[in-house]
């Protein structure tokens, strides 16, 4: 019998094996070197989301670009969880059109989100306490050689895939996640995302909760999967971890976008305006990053 995976992921109605390397393969990979120069990794165009009698989403336009951290803020009810979850495939979109390194994709569920490379980790990291750091990675997903776990391969790919994010302060990949802080969780659940050949990672509020040591930690694991090439989308409150970390900032009001800017272009205090009245009298700049 040869090797597989108790589960594979659907790309044209054809199951695929997803194949498991470390971070550094996926770079040497490029994976935007096929794009035409300008194109971004994910363009979202006019999508529109309602709940019942409620907009959740209207007509909203955003470009995702390959190898920088897009930051994606706004005030509570503003849209942004149900703009990731679009994305993740959680929720179908009303209207609206997904471009995905420059073809036009649909995304109706998380197994096609997957297919593409697209990867969420969510606020609550949806890790299993019980379960050690390989058996959270692989969950769902595990490699199986001649009918059983391959529990050597996946542990050597657990412990690639964290040193080659940096992570030092996992000691070990056999100890229950439950027994990790707050960073080392979020370390887990981010190499969780990276590990299958994932080229967008949607992360929510990665740092709640965590004290300054940790969150510095997080920080520069973001930084780091941009610098590999990903595209990184964080969405966060903490204006600080926000202007530390991200290329471009999108601000979203009412379920509306009301700009994407350079980062080093915008004040926190402007970025506040944004949220809470969708402009800002300090702002007299260029948006970009709209799709248009």
């Amino acid at each position: 019998m040869t090797e597989g995976t108790a589960t594979g992921r659907i790309v044209a109605g054809v199951d695929v094996e997803p194949a498991v390397t470390t971070i550094a393969e996926q770079s040497a990979a490029a994976p935007d070197a096929a794009e035409p120069a300008g194109t971004p990794l994910l363009r979202v165009q006019g999508v529109t989301k309602k709940f019942g009698p409620v907009q959740a989403l209207a007509g909203v336009d955003l470009d995702i670009p390959a190898g920088q951290v897009t930051a994606l803020v706004g005030d509570n009810g503003a849209g942004k969880s149900v703009l990731i979850k679009c994305v993740a495939g959680i929720h179908v979109p009303d209207a609206g059109e997904f471009t995905w390194e420059g073809r036009s994709v649909r995304i109706r569920s998380p197994r096609d989100a997957a297919a593409l490379g697209i990867e969420t980790v969510y606020q609550d990291l949806a890790l299993c306490d019980n379960l050690d750091v390989v058996q959270n990675m692989f969950l769902g997903r595990e490699k199986l050689r001649h009918g059983v776990l391959d529990e050597d391969r996946m542990e050597l790919a657990a412990k690639e895939t964290l040193h080659s994010l940096g992570v030092t302060t996992v000691t070990s990949v056999r100890q229950p996640v439950g027994s990790l802080s707050g960073g080392q969780r979020q370390a887990v659940a981010i190499a969780k995302a990276v590990l299958w050949h994932s080229k967008l990672v949607i992360m929510d509020e990665p740092t709640a909760a965590l004290g300054v040591q940790q969150t510095e930690v997080v920080l520069q694991l973001v930084g780091r999967l941009a610098e590999r090439g990903l595209g990184v989308v964080v969405v966060s409150h903490n204006m600080n971890d926000v202007f530390d970390v991200a290329d471009r900032i999108a601000v979203l009001y009412l379920g509306r976008m009301a700009g994407v800017y350079a980062t080093g272009e915008l004040t926190k205090e402007t970025v506040v305006g944004l949220m809470t009245a969708g402009r800002s009298d300090r702002w007299s700049g260029r948006v970009e990053g709209v799709a248009s």
